[in-house]
């Protein structure tokens, strides 16, 4: 069985930060973002199930992770249209309740749609319905973000 590690996870976090464009592909002044991600569990608790977030410390093959980008505004302007673009980790694939509503890109974030309207190409050329194993990007278009502001996006993903 493979083990990540937090060095890891600090890693993927590190190299897939979160990319915030405002259209037309400028930076808006005054907005911050902040990347995490947590663990998922479910621990038994009066009678049923709960789900419980965690820091990584290992991660398996198969655990589920929470991935959320925190967005505030400390400008003094609103941010109309703000865009929160977000690489997926290669470790990790898009987990299908995620996906199936989520704006993704399966191409390194050249185009994004809805994953059941996206096709990607097979070793051999021919041409298949996109996975979510196939996501490669995750992007939201927050219509407006007023000054003082803030808020989170966030997507679920299955460690590989």
């Amino acid at each position: 069985m493979i083990r990540l590690n937090t060095a890891f996870m600090a890693f993927a976090l590190a190299a897939s930060p979160a990319l915030a464009q405002q259209q037309p592909q400028q930076k808006t002044p005054g907005v911050v973002l902040e990347g995490d991600v947590k663990l998922e569990k479910n621990i038994a608790a009066n009678g049923g199930t709960q789900i419980v977030l965690e820091d990584p410390k290992v991660v398996v093959p198969g655990d589920k992770l929470l991935f959320s980008t925190k967005y505030a505004n400390k400008g003094s302007k609103p941010a109309d249209n703000f865009v929160v673009t977000n690489p997926v980790p290669k470790a990790v694939r898009v987990a299908d309740d995620s996906a199936a509503m989520l704006q993704v890109s399966v191409d390194g974030g050249k185009a994004y749609g809805l994953l059941a309207a996206l096709t990607v190409k097979d070793a051999s050329g021919a041409v298949r319905p996109a996975l979510p194993d196939d996501i490669t990007h995750i992007r939201w278009t927050v219509p407006t973000i007023a000054p003082g502001g803030s808020g989170k996006v966030e997507y679920h993903a299955i460690v590989r």
